[in-house]
């Protein structure tokens, strides 16, 4: 009976341990300065990604996987290798979209919620994420890991995104965990694993 107890006192704990409490102002600013301290020190990022959408009217996810590219701050890659080949390149102004050989191209400013999207994690890296006047940001925390939330202002954005929440682990200065919430509260929820620093990236990535 007694080892019963202990195990659900530890499981208790840990649940506990795992709830989200407000940032003071004073770990909000020092979360700040260290991510932009250290993004000065990024020029390239890679890493695997996991993508998880969640529907309400889907029993299960729908899960993605592929590698993300990233030359700071301006070009970006999404290579979508499961369940289907396919990929989406952000550079010099507009998002070029490869389905399985059909390629296609769009003005990045034409479509918003992929133009927030993409400043949200390059800003993430080049430690622009603060510097936006599009989003009200509040400031999180848990035991393992800092967590920013963007709310929306323009109305044009609020019709697709009701929330952005950018977590980073503790100890590290990159964003680990994107989590995009739509109004009707549908989620796209981003892992990112393996991740490495400042490794040349060839210029063909980021060409359609």
């Amino acid at each position: 009976m007694k080892i019963k107890i202990v195990f659900f006192f530890a499981l208790f704990v840990m649940k506990i341990s795992a709830q989200e409490s407000k940032m003071s102002n004073i770990e909000i600013e020092k979360f700040k300065k260290d991510i932009i301290s250290d993004s000065k020190n990024i020029e390239t990022l890679m890493a695997d990604f996991t993508q998880y959408k969640v529907m309400s009217f889907l029993e299960k996810p729908i899960i993605s996987k592929g590698k993300l590219y990233l030359q700071n701050p301006k070009a970006m890659r999404w290579n979508y290798t499961q369940p289907i080949d396919y990929n989406v390149i952000f550079n010099n102004g507009k998002i070029y979209i490869n389905d399985e050989g059909k390629k296609t191209s769009v003005d990045l400013q034409g479509n918003k919620k992929f133009e927030k999207l993409n400043q949200l994690i390059v800003g993430s890296v080049s430690g622009n994420l603060f510097n936006t006047s599009d989003f009200d940001i509040t400031y999180a925390k848990t035991d393992k890991s800092r967590i920013a939330k963007l709310q929306p202002k323009l109305k044009d954005i609020k019709k697709y995104i009701k929330e952005i929440q950018l977590t980073f682990y503790t100890g590290q200065s990159t964003v680990t965990e994107v989590k995009m919430i739509e109004p009707s509260n549908d989620y796209t929820k981003i892992l990112f694993t393996n991740k490495s620093l400042n490794k040349t990236i060839n210029a063909s990535v980021f060409t359609p």
